[in-house]
C-alpha cells in the first residue's frame, strides 16, 4: 500500500520540507553515493548515532569515537543507508509534511521536524544504551510528522496505490487508518526486537514509536494553544475547539 496524494489544501509554499529534501538527498548524493564501503562505515560511525558511544567509554575509546561530541544526534539524521532509504523517507516528508508546514509556519516545522528526530533518537537510546550499532535516517522525524499529521487532520484521506500483480489499483483511505497502521506494526515489531533482540534487522522501531507519539504530543498542544500569527481557516485544525482560535 503506497500513498500517492492526500486531501488537505495547502495555502503557502513549504519552504522547510523542500529545504530538508534538498538537504537530505544533497548529503546522499554528494557526500556518501561517491565513497567506498570502507569510507561509508566510517561515516556513518562517526556522524551516525552509536548508543555505547555515550555509555560504554572504554568500547567507545577503542573505537576511537569521543564520548563527550553529541552532535551525532542530530547529524544521523541526514544519512541513509541507500537510495531505498532515502526515497521512502523523502516521499512520506513530501507527501505529509507540507500539510503540517502550511498550519504552523515554516519555522517552527523546522524545529519540529528537528526535535522530533532528537527525541527518537533518545527514545531509542532508553532502550538500547549499550548497542554498537549505528542508527541513521530520517525515520524518527518522519515518524512525528506522520504522528501530528494523524491527530492535525483526523478527518484527511489519501490516495493509496496497492499493486495486485503487476496492476496498480487506486484507493481512498482515511488517512488515520494508514498511519495507525503503521505505529501498530512499528510498536508490535519493536516489542518482538525487546523479546528476541537476535531478530532485529537493525530497523530502530522504538526511535519510529517515540517520534510518533512525540507528533501527537505536538499535534495536541497546537490544537490547544490560541494561534499567533495568520488567521486560521475553518478547515484547520483549530476546527472543533471552538473556545480557541477564533478570530
Amino acid at each position: 500500500m503506497f500513498p500517492i496524494a492526500d486531501s488537505i489544501a495547502h495555502r503557502f509554499p513549504p519552504f522547510a520540507t523542500w529545504a530538508l529534501i534538498a538537504l537530505n538527498a544533497g548529503v546522499f548524493l554528494f557526500i556518501e553515493a561517491p565513497l567506498d564501503p570502507a569510507a561509508i562505515e566510517a561515516l556513518v560511525f562517526k556522524f551516525g548515532l552509536v548508543p555505547a558511544r555515550y555509555f560504554d567509554p572504554q568500547w567507545a575509546a577503542a573505537a576511537g569515537l569521543n564520548s563527550n561530541i553529541f552532535f551525532p544526534l542530530l547529524t544521523d539524521q541526514f544519512l541513509h543507508g541507500g537510495l531505498f532509504h532515502l526515497v521512502s523517507n523523502m516521499w512520506a516528508l513530501w507527501l505529509l509534511g507540507p500539510s503540517i508546514e502550511d498550519r504552523i509556519g515554516s519555522w517552527a516545522f523546522l524545529l519540529f521536524y528537528l526535535a522530533s528526530g532528537l527525541v527518537a533518537n533518545f527514545t531509542h537510546i532508553a532502550l538500547h544504551p549499550d548497542s554498537v550499532v549505528p542508527i541513521i535516517g530520517a525515520s524518527g522525524a518522519i515518524a512525528s510528522v506522520l504522528g501530528a499529521y494523524t491527530l492535525a487532520f483526523p478527518r484527511a484521506r489519501l490516495i493509496v496505490m496497492v499493486p495486485i500483480f503487476i496492476f496498480p489499483f487506486f484507493f481512498d483511505i482515511a488517512a488515520v487508518f494508514f498511519t495507525g497502521f503503521w505505529f501498530l506494526s512499528q510498536f508490535l515489531m519493536g516489542l518482538q526486537e525487546l523479546a528476541s533482540p537476535s531478530l532485529n534487522g537493525g530497523v530502530a522501531f522504538w526511535a519510529h514509536v517515540g517520534g510518533f507519539i512525540f507528533g501527537l504530543f505536538a499535534a495536541l498542544i497546537w490544537r490547544l494553544t490560541p494561534p499567533r500569527g495568520r488567521a486560521r481557516f475553518a478547515d484547520e485544525i483549530y476546527q472543533g475547539f471552538p473556545h480557541v482560535g477564533e478570530r
